[in-house]
C-alpha cells in the first residue's frame, strides 16, 4: 500500500530517532505489555493497523505502564500504553517528556479473592499475603496507593506477580488476594468460577483528594465473574502515550489510525471501552501531543 505524504514525512523524522528494521527502514517502537495481557493484545492489533498504512512497527513487550513511560522518556520507545495515574505522575511529579495521543478506555481495579474467602473489605487485608502486580506495572502503582489509602491496622505481606501467576498463587493458598487493573470482563478471570471481587468504592474520595481525578467511581456490572449484583470499585483510564519529541505528522497518523480502525482494535468492551473522540481528549494534566491535537481539531474544527 502506498504511504501518504504525512506518513512519509513522519518516517523521515522517525529515522533520526529510532532503530531501523533489517532492511534499513525506520521502525516505530511500540511499548505494550505482557504477552496475552490487554496492552499486549491491543498493541499487537494497533501495530498491524499501522503496518497496513505503511509504517514499520516493532512491538516491545514490557511490564506495562511505568516501564513504558520510562522507555519513552529515555528515547527507547516512541509510543506506548499507560494507566492514567502512572502517566499523571510521570508528567506532574517526574517531569518526563511524554505526551498523550488519546484516552483509550476505562480500567477497573479488581481486588480478587476466592469466592468463599472471609475477606469482604479492603481493611481485612492487614497482615495477609497480597499480590499487587509486577514491578513496573500500572497495577502495582494503583494497588500501592489503594493499600496506603486503606490505612490498614498492619501492613500486608506484599508480593509482585503477573496476572496468571497471581491466579495460580491464589488457588495454591500462597496469597489471599491480588490486585488487577483491566477491562471487564478480563478473560483470564472470566474463565474462573470461584472468585469474587472486593468493593473499593469507599477509597475513591480518599484517592481523589490525594491524586486528583485520575481516579473515578466505577461499577463492575452484575454477572461479571458470576456476581449477582454490581460491584462498586475504582476506575482509572488507559492512555496511549508517546515521547514528546515524536514528529507531529506521525502523532497525527497514529491518532487517525486509532479511530479509522476502532472496530478492529477491539478495546475492552466494558463501559468506557469503545474509543470515542470526545472521551479521548480528556487526559487531565497530561498534555496532548500537538500532532494528536491537530487530528482532533480536524474532526471538530
Amino acid at each position: 500500500m502506498p504511504i501518504s505524504r504525512r506518513v512519509f514525512l513522519g518516517l523521515a523524522a522517525l529515522a533520526a530517532g529510532c532503530s531501523g528494521a533489517g532492511d534499513g527502514r525506520p521502525e516505530l517502537r511500540l511499548a505494550t505489555g505482557l504477552a496475552g495481557g490487554p496492552y499486549g493484545q491491543l498493541g499487537d492489533r494497533l501495530a498491524e493497523e499501522l503496518r497496513r498504512g505503511g509504517l514499520g512497527v516493532r512491538v516491545q513487550r514490557t511490564a506495562a505502564s511505568v516501564q513504558n513511560l520510562t522507555m519513552m522518556a529515555g528515547g527507547r520507545a516512541d509510543v506506548g500504553f499507560a494507566l492514567a495515574d502512572s502517566a499523571d505522575d510521570a508528567v506532574r511529579v517526574r517531569h518526563q517528556p511524554v505526551s498523550a495521543l488519546a484516552r483509550m478506555y476505562l480500567n477497573y481495579v479488581h481486588l480478587v479473592v476466592l469466592k468463599d474467602a472471609e475477606i469482604t473489605a479492603v481493611g481485612q487485608l492487614a497482615g495477609r499475603a497480597v499480590s499487587i502486580g509486577v514491578q513496573g506495572s500500572g497495577t502495582a502503582v494503583t494497588a500501592t496507593r489503594v493499600l496506603a489509602a486503606a490505612e490498614l491496622a498492619r501492613p500486608p505481606e506484599v508480593v509482585r506477580l503477573e496476572l496468571d501467576e497471581s491466579v495460580k498463587a491464589l488457588h495454591d493458598g500462597e496469597i489471599e488476594a491480588f490486585f488487577w487493573s483491566g477491562g471487564v470482563p478480563t478473560p483470564a478471570l472470566a474463565a474462573l468460577g470461584d472468585i469474587r471481587l472486593v468493593p473499593l468504592e469507599s477509597l475513591v474520595p480518599v484517592l481523589r483528594r490525594g491524586f486528583g481525578p485520575v481516579y473515578e467511581p466505577a461499577s463492575v456490572p452484575a454477572g461479571a465473574y458470576g456476581a449477582p449484583r454490581p460491584v462498586p470499585t475504582l476506575g482509572t483510564p488507559s492512555y496511549l502515550m508517546c515521547r514528546t519529541s515524536l514528529s507531529a505528522d506521525l502523532a497525527y497518523t497514529i491518532t487517525e489510525t486509532l479511530f479509522s480502525a476502532r472496530d478492529r482494535l477491539q478495546a475492552p468492551s466494558a463501559p468506557g471501552g469503545r474509543l470515542d473522540k470526545r472521551y479521548a481528549i480528556g487526559t487531565g494534566v497530561v498534555p496532548l501531543h500537538p500532532g494528536a491535537a491537530r487530528y482532533y481539531r480536524s474532526v471538530y474544527g
